[in-house]
């Protein structure tokens, strides 16, 4: 069985994010990227699925060229079997993306996908969602237990309010894995120094045999959040004033009472 993880590079989760001079795009010259956290949740799910199903492989894909190496080295010093980069000439938005991710997990005829529930940098847990879509297969997202006999899968999902749903369903199917599913290995000196013989092959867009010809989303402009107000202090005044005075701006200016 072929199992494929898709994965995306982000910027760091202590990265502080500079807008370039044009207000539409990131700076990233002294920005930090790294393996979006929760697909490494999908990478070991995919493992430790793959111990318990023979004559299995899992496939480490991502969408971006070649600045996506280092993520997928990292998937595969994990454990995965063999990497894929899929190179483009230009920057394409969550539908176009999730078109060409769903062309390469039909070229290489996967069974199973897993991919992280959404990425830290925009979270929007579209691609995921759009891929299954794109194939026909079921998805089941935000994944805290994933258990697979033969070839019908049990699943657990969080939902609000700290509920659990359960769902079954056969293969084949995407999973967005959440961090309750599992606790990710550590990638070991001898995972490094295995994962720089195994198969990275790099794919281009066009070798897909596909028209993406959608109008893609235009970012008009990127703003930083407004700057939080400055807190009232009361002192100095008898507590029984002070407490009329914010109960006042709490009625008429915070509206919450």
């Amino acid at each position: 069985m072929k199992i494929m993880v898709l994965l995306k590079r982000t910027p760091d989760t202590e990265a502080k994010i500079k807008l370039a001079d044009d207000n539409k795009s990131i700076d990233d010259s002294e920005l930090q990227y790294i393996l979006n956290p929760y697909d490494e949740f999908a990478i070991e799910e995919a493992l430790q699925t793959r111990d318990k199903v023979a004559d299995s492989e899992i496939i480490a894909c991502s969408y971006g060229g070649e600045v996506c190496r280092e993520i997928v080295v990292k998937a595969l010093a994990m454990g995965a079997d063999r990497g894929i980069i899929i190179s483009d000439d230009c920057q394409r938005d969550p539908l176009a993306t999730s078109k060409i991710l769903a062309k390469v997990i039909e070229r290489e005829q996967a069974e199973l996908v897993f991919c992280g529930k959404q990425g830290i940098d925009d979270d929007n847990m579209l691609v995921g969602v759009m891929v299954a879509e794109l194939l026909g297969w079921p998805h089941v997202n935000v994944v805290n237990n994933f258990d697979l006999n033969g070839k019908v899968a049990t699943i657990e999902r969080e939902v609000e309010g700290g509920q659990i749903e359960v769902y079954e369903t056969h293969l084949p199917v995407v999973i967005g894995a959440n961090k309750a599913l599992n606790s990710p290995r550590y990638v070991s000196l001898p995972g490094i120094m295995k994962a720089k013989r195994k198969p990275l092959t790099t794919v281009a867009v066009s070798e897909l045999g596909i028209e993406l010809t959608d109008r893609q989303s235009e970012i008009v402009a990127y703003h930083y959040p407004p700057a939080k107000p400055t807190g009232k202090v009361f002192k100095d005044k008898p507590v029984d004033e002070m407490v009329a005075e914010v109960v006042k701006l709490l009625r008429n200016e915070a509206k919450v009472i």
